[in-house]
């Protein structure tokens, strides 16, 4: 219980934490601002993925390290735009043009990052994010440690989950994209353009997912590998479900999930005598048990993975 105790109350629990739950909030909010204009957009794996090859590849070639961020958001949007266009103008299935996507995107980028750069013994490597130092948290008993370990990236999440709860909640837009995700016939009523709103909702979403994912190469370590992103993906896909499609719930849930994953690291090395494979599987098991429970609660947008066409009722 002592051990169990100690790991809770260490510093380094906590900023390994932020650093976990940092992809996943990208990811979660971007998968949640899809699915409350109505889309689902399994893409999500492959678009990360592609956002890690693509920010990584940019600053490798001598872009700076925010141009890396950028340049993976334009291309997040870019196949978003694709899976809009599928989904929203040509009202095909949004499960199979989400899996279309990831395949896609995944073996593009394994293809375009073997083509540009070169084999070699080891992984190329560039000079990631630094913590940043904010003056005065640095002082702050306990949380000070915390965040000074952080990278601006992981500022910058935190920030979007306030900055969307707000957009979704409490402004014309947010309201537009809610009415679009219950009822896209009655937004239409009340002048609100439903393609349009889904559009926007699927390529600013899938922007964030590809920044989630840049942020593992650019930020979390240093190179780029096919396999990095490891299914965050399709936790975010059940993060949202968990949240309930807010955003502040979608906070608490990439936090609780790193907070799981970061803790059995530390049990592995102090815990003897247990394989190490219960360990890995233990927080996608206190996941799924936390999934069934809130989903039990979820209310889900009405027009979810519906298709709209003008006129139609």
């Amino acid at each position: 219980m002592s051990t169990f105790l100690d790991i809770i109350a260490s510093v380094g629990l906590w900023g390994a934490v932020l650093r976990i739950a940092t992809p996943l909030i990208f990811g979660t909010l971007g998968a949640l601002l899809c699915e409350r204009a109505g889309v689902l957009n399994l893409g999500i794996e492959g678009i990360m993925t592609f956002g890690a090859m693509i920010g990584w590849l940019a600053v490798f070639h001598g872009a700076d390290l925010w141009t890396g961020l950028l340049v993976a958001a334009l291309a997040g949007a870019v196949f978003g735009l694709l899976h809009a266009a599928l989904t929203v103008t040509l009202g095909l299935s949004q499960h199979v043009s989400g899996l279309g996507v990831t395949l896609f995107a995944s073996s593009l980028s394994y293809y375009l990052f073997r083509l540009i750069v070169p084999l070699a013994g080891s992984p190329p490597t560039v000079v990631p994010f630094a913590p940043v130092n904010v003056p005065g948290l640095a002082d702050l008993p306990f949380i000070g440690p915390v965040l000074s370990a952080q990278t601006p990236p992981t500022y910058l999440a935190l920030f979007l989950a306030l900055l969307l709860a707000y957009v979704v909640f409490r402004t014309p837009l947010g309201l537009a994209i809610r009415m679009t995700g219950e009822n896209p016939h009655a937004a239409e009523a009340q002048g609100v353009n439903p393609m349009v709103v889904r559009y926007g909702a699927v390529v600013a979403g899938s922007a964030l997912m590809a920044v989630g994912g840049a942020f593992l190469t650019l930020s979390a370590f240093n190179s780029f590998f096919p396999t990095m992103v490891q299914g965050r993906g399709w936790i975010c896909i059940a993060l949202v479900v968990f949240a309930s499609w807010r955003p502040g719930r979608a906070l608490f849930g990439a936090l609780l999930f790193a907070f799981f994953d970061a803790f059995q690291l530390r049990l592995q090395t102090a815990v003897d005598g247990v394989p190490y494979q219960v360990f890995l599987m233990t927080p996608y098991i206190l996941s799924i048990v936390a999934l069934s429970v809130m989903a039990r609660r979820a209310r889900v947008p009405q027009a979810l993975m519906q298709p709209y066409r003008r006129g139609e009722r």
